[in-house]
């Protein structure tokens, strides 16, 4: 196959990194995306250090967005997420990325793809994994994007502008449910038997949220301790292949497995200080994050708030708006807005402050035909 070049953007987007590629550089057919998208990662790479491409070896930076203007009435723009396999020659489309949703806008502000006026834009973007609505807020000058800013968040050095963003009726974005089974909380019987409890939740994402302890964790273990216990990754995995086939998001094993993104699992434990509500920890790809996801940052937080839960179990105290959890990297702090009517809760929306910076453009080069 030749060489070839694909103009692109690589941005910071909050705690993760990523290729930003408009959509009119690809082919239309997402089929003809693997080889491609593949090849400017690095992947598939047996070290797993994606050295051959523009990927880090770990998926918070093996991240690709595609950007297009929308046709729809309720969005300016179209974002589908594309998460790049480190280990094969793959790619999932199945989820969204909070973190890389907050580069979008600013993205499609610079290549004129949104027109704004005064010293703040207002981007709406639709996410075409999720079928979702987010709202973009961030400030600009002269019609570009202002990346300079006071806000400092977990995980990142330096600051930046602040960028706010609102999902816009989260709630099943990966099954088009809340609750995917009914219920707060599901036993999950796994490959060898054994049993699991779990709180099955589908919020900007779908995640499987179980105890630390159910796994003999305490919760609070690096992502590099994580990493050393194989045994425990294998077991997170089971519980993960489990939770998808519960959740209706794979009908077998073989296609849970295919599917390294959603759901997510996260393993919460009890707080320790009093400036957080509880800790978790999350695994995506098969890989411990060094953050937390920021859609299973929303995930989490709505559960807090859902009576019977294994996160409204794990809650300090109960009551205020805001949830704040543990991640390795700092205390993530939430706000989720909670319909309760009947006893029957709803999640109306979820909003966060992220910052984003623009790393370089040009062009990257790939192996493939378009």
């Amino acid at each position: 196959m030749s060489i070839i070049s694909i103009p692109a953007t690589f941005m910071r987007g909050g705690t993760s990194k990523a290729l930003m590629i408009k959509a009119e550089h690809l082919p239309a057919d997402k089929s003809q995306w693997t080889d491609l998208l593949c090849s400017a990662m690095g992947s598939p790479d047996k070290f797993g250090r994606q050295l051959n491409g523009m990927g880090g070896g770990v998926s918070s930076v093996s991240k690709v967005c595609v950007v297009a203007k929308s046709e729809r009435a309720d969005a300016d723009i179209d974002f589908t997420f594309v998460q790049v396999m480190v280990h094969e020659r793959a790619l999932d489309m199945s989820g969204n990325c909070g973190n890389m949703l907050s580069a979008v806008g600013p993205f499609a502000v610079d290549e004129g793809l949104v027109n704004v006026e005064g010293d703040e834009a207002f981007v709406r973007i639709y996410n075409t994994n999720t079928k979702k609505i987010m709202h973009s807020r961030f400030p600009v000058k002269d019609g570009q994007s202002v990346y300079a800013g006071n806000l400092q968040i977990p995980g990142v050095s330096g600051t930046g502008a602040p960028i706010r963003l609102d999902f816009i009726d989260p709630a099943g974005a990966t099954t088009g449910k809340f609750l995917p089974t009914g219920s707060v909380i599901d036993t999950l019987t796994l490959a060898d038997g054994t049993q699991i409890k779990a709180s099955l939740f589908d919020v900007a994402n779908a995640c499987v949220i179980i105890r630390a302890s159910d796994v003999g964790l305490t919760g609070y273990e690096q992502p590099e301790e994580l990493e050393a216990r194989k045994d425990v990754l294998v077991k997170l995995s089971e519980i993960r292949i489990a939770g998808s086939l519960a959740m209706g998001i794979s009908q077998t094993r073989e296609e849970a497995m295919s599917k390294g993104q959603v759901p997510f699992i996260a393993f919460l434990s009890k707080a320790k200080t009093k400036d957080l509500d509880f800790n978790a920890r999350v695994i995506s790809a098969g890989q411990p994050h060094k953050a937390l996801p920021l859609t299973i940052t929303l995930c989490l937080a709505v559960a807090a708030k859902t009576k019977g839960s294994i996160a409204f179990e794990m809650m300090s105290s109960h009551g205020h708006e805001q949830v704040r959890i543990g991640m390795p990297s700092g205390v993530l702090t939430a706000g989720a807005v909670i319909e309760d009517k009947m006893g029957v809760t709803k999640p109306l929306s979820g909003a966060f402050f992220r910052t984003a910076r623009k790393l370089f453009k040009g062009e990257v080069y790939v192996t493939g035909l378009i």
